[in-house]
């Protein structure tokens, strides 16, 4: 025993002597009351700038020229360096913090880049981004190669001092040029859409031009070999990341979402992911700020990523890490030493070389991009804004040794002035542009589609027992596939508790009766999705097959289609339990589908054959009604039916004319403009739509009206309502799903759905 307790002391001992020790209690309470101050003021200013107009970033900079030596430490001298003291350590626990402010943000303006954007807009996009990086960099290297060798770290690496500055000339600032766009309701003109379009190409470019020179920086020295180590590693990279990195991407955020699921298993994937890709760029030499700025990117375009967790983490980052970066950056400008009379003479330089390089570039590739005079100095004036990027770049230059205090704090003058300069000069310029009778009809689609249903569907849950309903359903869903790319999960649930989880495959002869590849293959046989659609096959089990199918469809889904059972209902109730349970639970919209098929001679051959070429919508003009035309006209579309808008003017109304002292034609001309709107709607989905105003009871009115006129399929929208714990959708669309001579589809929303 003693022996025992000897050797555990002597290990004990042995451990105590390389124990390292934790933070500090007075390190640790300056760093929390910097984090502290920081913040407030950052916040502060920031929302102070937002309130006259200007980028909330430019107040954030200023937080920490307030709180650095220019200001607080000119008035409270000896109490600005006992809360900011300038010990390594101490500025090494904020240069954390700063870092993971800069590698967040990138994540969040890779999320918010539009690569399909810059291939649409590629060539114009292309020669700006040109124009607007090759003469400010050949300015910059101008500009490097003449200033004094007291602005320089290390006059012996003039060459790489001068490449630096040429990086830091180049580069624009996206999510400054974007907040002005927004600022301005022009982020969606084509002339927004091209300043984005060419400040995105500008800045990844400018990240891989700062990461080659970061790797010559590290090296100490140029020449070919490590130039093409830095080129060849930069490019590489990005090869890898936009080809077999997009792929693992998709299958990382797939798997999340499919066995855990929910915004936080989202954002702490692309946390990792992010982290994972900026310390293998930084440890190939090519900017740390790389890997996260491009995981951004793939995050971004990949459709299972949480929206959620993507706007969770820009709240974060705006929030908190952001700020703190910024008035961290600021905190190191010393106004005093900028008034010099001869650093103040570089600084104006160098401002007036970094605006006229930019202007100048941009300008050029606008015009030879075939864009007239005043959008070229609308691009120079957009792209002329440094903000962020330029701070980050310029953080990286102090921190690889390149830059010293005096040019560090021009460089962070220049990318303030620059954010300044932007907003006016936007407006003046913009407000010259007339826009396009092209443009006009373009944004009126999309502000058509920024409130549409329809569009914003992607992923739809289609949970299966192989019935004719579900395989009608299957059809539906094929035929909203051609309006969006969308990825279908086709879900068998069960009862018992094997197989959780597992994946379907199978083949023709595999097939048993009553077995999940039945009523899978039931469904797969009726889905045709584009090339860019996807089909999921699921095998899910539980003690409630209701629970297993919401359970799913809580992994951000966006529909839920299902069909009808047939199997007896109780109480009259519309639906059965399950189907009943799924509706009131659902997370998201949800479509049911009931065939009336089934007195059909051959149910199987119904089904496979049947055709749509009438689609009548019952229409009140509410916002359900609305999501049941857009989904009817998307049908439509993709199978050449021809939609009917239907308004029923029922004896209600026609009574409460005596009462309200309206006529009869009042009441009619409300109904035609209902349905004309609505017209207008579907005729934007690529539908040939036609209205009818009828006069009666509603229901016995739509019935009629589906049979004289051989109408192949009735859909609706509803509200949910519950009686006795039952759905009930109102006794008309009752009646309609009862009685009605064809297929009926009913597209519902509840408190639980998004809108």
């Amino acid at each position: 025993m003693n022996l025992l307790l000897d050797l555990f002391l002597t290990a004990g001992a042995a451990t105590e002597k390389g124990l390292i020790k934790p933070l500090g209690h007075h390190e640790l309470f300056l760093m929390l009351l910097e984090l502290a101050l920081l913040l407030f003021v950052a916040r502060g200013l920031g929302e102070f700038m937002r309130r006259i107009q200007l980028p909330p970033v430019i107040g954030e900079l200023l937080a920490g020229v307030v709180l650095g030596p220019s200001i607080f430490g000119l008035i409270l001298p000896s109490l600005q360096k006992q809360i900011f003291p300038r010990l390594q350590a101490q500025s090494d626990l904020l240069s954390v913090v700063s870092w993971l402010g800069v590698l967040f943000l990138l994540v969040v303006t890779g999320l918010e880049t539009d690569l399909n954007l810059i291939v649409r807009k590629g060539k114009i996009a292309l020669l700006i981004s040109l124009g607007g990086i090759i003469v400010p960099f050949a300015t910059g290297l101008g500009l490097g190669w003449l200033l004094p060798d007291n602005f320089l770290a290390n006059p012996n690496q003039r060459l790489i001092f001068s490449l630096f500055i040429a990086t830091a000339m180049s580069i624009s600032a996206v999510p400054v040029i974007a907040k002005v766009l927004m600022d301005l309701k022009l982020i969606r003109r084509d002339i927004g859409q091209v300043t984005l379009a060419a400040g995105m190409t500008d800045d990844t470019l400018g990240w891989i031009l700062l990461s080659v020179v970061s790797g010559l920086a590290t090296s100490g020295k140029f020449d070919f070999p490590t130039v093409f180590r830095s080129v060849a590693g930069a490019v590489i990279f990005l090869g890898l990341a936009f080809t077999i990195g997009r792929s693992l991407m998709a299958w990382v955020l797939r798997w999340v979402d499919d066995y855990i699921g929910g915004a936080t298993a989202s954002l702490s994937a692309l946390l990792v992911l992010a982290l994972g890709a900026a310390a293998l760029t930084h440890s190939l030499g090519i900017e740390a700020a790389l890997g996260a700025f491009v995981i951004g990117i793939l995050a971004g375009q990949s459709p299972r990523f949480s929206r959620e967790a993507g706007i969770t983490l820009e709240v974060i980052t705006a929030g908190f890490l952001a700020p703190i970066f910024f008035a961290t950056a600021g905190l190191k400008v010393d106004l005093v030493k900028l008034l010099a009379p001869e650093t103040f003479f570089i600084g104006l330089i160098v401002l007036a070389i970094a605006c006229f390089g930019k202007f100048t570039g941009a300008y050029i590739g606008s015009r030879v991009g075939g864009l007239s005079h005043w959008e070229g100095i609308a691009m120079g004036s957009g792209m002329n804004a440094r903000g962020a990027m330029e701070i980050i770049v310029a953080t990286i230059g102090v921190s690889l040794g390149v830059l010293n205090q005096q040019m560090y704090s021009i460089i962070v003058m220049v990318a303030i002035v620059t954010s300044l300069m932007a907003p006016p000069l936007l407006r003046w310029s913009l407000s010259k542009v007339e826009i396009g009778e092209e443009e006009a009809q373009r944004l009126q689609k999309e502000q058509l589609a920024s409130r549409s249903f329809i569009k914003r569907i992607r992923r739809i849950l289609l949970p299966t027992q192989g019935g004719p309903n579900v395989r009608l359903a299957a059809q539906l869903v094929s035929h909203l596939a051609h309006q969006n790319t969308l990825e279908v999960t086709a879900l068998f649930a069960k009862r018992d508790k094997q197989n959780i989880g597992a994946s379907v495959n199978f083949t023709r002869k595999d097939i048993k009766i009553n077995t999940p590849e039945l009523a899978i293959a039931a469904v797969a046989d009726q889905i045709d999705l584009p090339t860019d659609g996807m089909l999921n096959t699921k095998v899910e089990s539980g003690n409630d097959i209701a629970d297993v199918i919401v359970k799913e469809a809580r992994k951000g889904y966006d529909l839920i289609v299902i069909g009808a059972s047939e199997s007896p209902r109780k109480g009259g109730a519309l639906f059965n339990v399950l189907v009943d349970r799924v509706i009131q639970e659902a997370p998201c919209a949800t479509m049911v589908v009931k065939s009336n098929l089934l007195n059909a001679k051959d149910l199987g051959e119904a089904i496979n054959s049947y055709k749509i070429s009438q689609i009548l919508v019952p229409t009140s003009g509410g916002e359900h009604s609305e999501y049941a035309v857009e989904v009817a006209s998307t049908i439509a579309a993709q199978t050449g039916a021809i939609v009917t808008l239907v308004n029923v003017v029922n004896r209600t109304q026609r009574e409460y004319i005596l009462f309200e002292e309206q006529t009869m034609r009042s009441i009619t001309d409300i109904a035609e403009q209902i349905v004309q709107q609505q017209a207008s709607l579907g005729r934007g989905l690529g539908a040939e739509v036609k209205t009818v105003i009828l006069t009666g009871i509603p229901e016995l009115e739509i019935l009629n009206f589906a049979h004289s006129h051989q109408v192949d399929l009735i859909v609706m929208g509803s509200t949910i309502r519950t009686v006795t714990n039952r759905v009930f959708f109102g006794h008309r669309a009752d009646a309609i799903l009862n009685k009605a001579p064809c297929p009926v589809a009913v597209i519902t929303l509840n408190a639980n759905s998004w809108r």
